[in-house]
């Protein structure tokens, strides 16, 4: 069997066909690089071009930027229509019904708020006034129980005093016997008082307060006299004004108290009694009291207690220096009120009439001498004497 042998394909054709194919596809790239280089550089240039021509503007738009300022207040009225409808769509008022049922919804709770404001207010009030009650009940309390304890230390200082025995305790009134009073004029200073008291035409003790600037004279007025007393100026309550000077203190020492009892002796030799001078402090203090009795005793006075205090411990010391206990009974001129003085010096003499004698202090004021002057006939009943013929001593 004879078979075709194949065609061979000539060498030439085999050779051209892949150069060619590169030469078109080489060719047809350049042509697209030169196209599109082409539109670039015109487009940049009409770019560039425009850049220098100024934007149109049409007539309109001219007449309509000329026409500005006179639309103005359309615009403003526009402008407050759109806020409008904002806040109409906001709040939705425009039903008439739900604004005036915001409206009293508000006048509602301001007067809630009133109401309660004025209810605040009255509780308040009504606390504030219950405060103020509580305030005035618990002082009250607190007055009742201070008064409750001052007089139980009364009571514990009357009981104190009972069981202190003294001449003055044991003394037996003999009613056939006239009783007796002893009138004390204190504060007494100069020579014009003297001779005021001196023309009663009576026995009045006269107690002078000793020299000082203010009154340097007194112990040489008080030396003609056969009978006189020395008003020893002692600590009073920090309510008292015009302190004398050297008053005796709770807190002087010994010393200082003895040099002043010595003064004493030194400016009025004859004097044997010594009453207080205000001392409402100093004569509750035991120390201070102590003392004083010790310096008495030592130069020879006599104590004579004006009782400015109801806790006084004079009777105490008295008793344990072994002197007489001597107190007054009565102030006859805390109000200086003639009616007055004289009731009191009634009272002093009806206490001589029970008990046998009584001591009265004054002070020489015009009207308490003027009453001492106008009642003697009130001591045809009583003997007036000085303190040292008291019948207990």
């Amino acid at each position: 069997m004879n078979q075709k042998k194949p065609r061979k394909k000539s060498k030439k054709s085999s050779n051209f066909s892949p150069n060619r194919k590169l030469i078109n596809i080489f060719l047809t790239i350049f042509l697209i690089a030169f196209l599109v280089t082409i539109a670039s550089y015109f487009t940049i240039k009409n770019k560039e071009a425009n850049k220098d021509i100024p934007p149109q503007i049409s007539t309109q738009e001219i007449k309509d930027e000329i026409s500005i300022p006179p639309r103005i207040a359309e615009i403003k009225d526009l402008k407050e229509q759109i806020n409008h409808k904002l806040f109409e769509k906001k709040f939705d008022l425009n039903e008439e019904h739900k604004f005036e049922e915001y409206t009293k919804e508000l006048e509602k709770v301001i007067d809630e708020k009133t109401e309660v404001e004025e209810s605040i207010n009255k509780e308040n009030k009504i606390i504030q006034k219950k405060v103020e009650e509580i305030k005035e009940d618990k002082l009250k309390e607190k007055q009742k129980e201070k008064s409750s304890i001052n007089i139980n230390e009364t009571i514990k200082n009357k009981i104190d005093e009972k069981s202190i025995i003294t001449k003055k305790d044991t003394f037996t009134y003999d009613k056939k016997i006239k009783p007796k009073i002893a009138i004390v004029i204190d504060d007494v200073t100069t020579q014009a008082q003297k001779d005021k008291i001196l023309s009663m035409g009576y026995k009045i003790n006269m107690a002078f307060l000793p020299p000082t600037k203010t009154h340097p004279d007194s112990a040489k007025i008080a030396q003609s006299l056969s009978f006189h007393m020395i008003h020893f100026p002692m600590q009073a309550s920090s309510a008292f004004k015009g302190e004398e000077i050297n008053t005796l203190t709770i807190n002087d020492s010994y010393e200082t108290i003895e040099k002043r009892v010595k003064q004493l002796r030194e400016w009025y030799p004859n004097a044997v009694y010594t009453n207080n001078h205000t001392g409402s402090v100093f004569t509750e203090n035991e120390e201070a009291v102590d003392k004083l009795f010790r310096a008495l005793k030592k130069y020879n006075f006599i104590f004579v207690d004006s009782r400015t205090s109801a806790k006084s411990v004079a009777k105490k010391y008295a008793k344990k220096y072994d002197m007489p206990y001597i107190v007054r009974n009565t102030f006859i001129d805390n109000d200086r009120d003639f009616k007055s003085i004289q009731n009191q010096l009634k009272k002093a003499i009806d206490i001589a009439k029970k008990q046998g004698y009584a001591i009265a202090i004054g002070h020489p004021h015009t009207v308490t001498l003027e009453v001492l002057k106008d009642s003697k006939s009130l001591f045809k009943e009583v003997e007036p004497i000085f303190i040292n013929q008291l019948p207990y001593l």
